[in-house]
C-alpha cells in the first residue's frame, strides 16, 4: 500500500511526500491536492545519441523582427481602444472611402460658394447673362436657316423697302 501512495506521489509530482507523512497529524490535509507537475520530464534529455533530433524551441516572429514588435504594439492598443479592423471585404472599404471622399469634395466646394465675396457674385451673374444672350442669338439663327424659301425672300424685300425709303428722306 506504501508503495501505491509513492507511486502516486511521483506521478502527481508532490515532492514532500515524506514531510506530509510525518506531519500528518499536525497539518489539515486538502482533500484536492493541486499537482505541480502535470507532465513527465521527456526521457530523451538524458540519452547522449547523436542521432536523435532535439527538440528546439521555436524563434517568435513578434520578438525577431522590430517593425512585426512595432505592429504586434499597435494592433494591442487598437484592439484596447476598439479600433480593431473590421473583416469587411476590400470592394466594400474602397467604396466607403470613395464616398467619404465625395462627401468631403462636396463639403468643400459648398464652403467655396459661401466664401464668394460679392464681386465673385456679380460677376457670375454677368456671365450668365451673357450665356443666355448667346444662346437667344444661336436660336434666332438657327429659326431663320430652318425657316422656308418665301420667309426668307419676305424679309429680304421689307429690308430692301425699308432701305429705299430711307434713302429720299436724308
Amino acid at each position: 500500500m506504501s508503495t501505491m501512495f509513492l507511486l502516486l506521489a511521483l506521478v502527481l509530482g508532490y515532492h514532500d511526500y515524506q514531510s506530509d507523512t510525518v506531519n500528518k497529524d499536525t497539518e489539515p490535509k486538502d482533500p484536492f491536492p493541486i499537482p505541480r507537475k502535470i507532465m513527465a520530464e521527456p526521457d530523451y534529455i538524458d540519452d547522449d545519441n547523436p542521432e536523435l533530433i532535439r527538440p528546439q524551441k521555436l524563434i517568435n516572429p513578434v520578438k525577431s523582427s522590430r517593425n512585426h514588435q512595432d505592429l504586434h504594439r499597435e494592433l494591442l492598443m487598437n484592439q484596447k481602444r476598439g479600433l480593431a479592423p473590421q473583416n469587411k471585404p476590400e470592394l466594400q472599404k474602397v467604396m466607403e472611402k470613395r464616398k467619404r471622399d465625395q462627401v468631403i469634395k462636396q463639403q468643400k466646394e459648398e464652403e467655396a460658394q459661401k466664401k464668394k465675396s460679392d464681386l465673385e457674385i456679380e460677376l457670375l451673374k454677368r456671365q450668365q447673362k451673357l450665356e443666355q444672350l448667346e444662346l437667344e442669338k444661336q436660336k434666332i439663327q438657327e429659326e431663320q436657316e430652318n425657316a422656308p424659301e418665301f420667309v426668307k425672300v419676305k424679309g429680304n424685300l421689307r429690308r430692301t423697302v425699308q432701305e429705299a425709303a430711307e434713302a429720299p428722306d436724308s
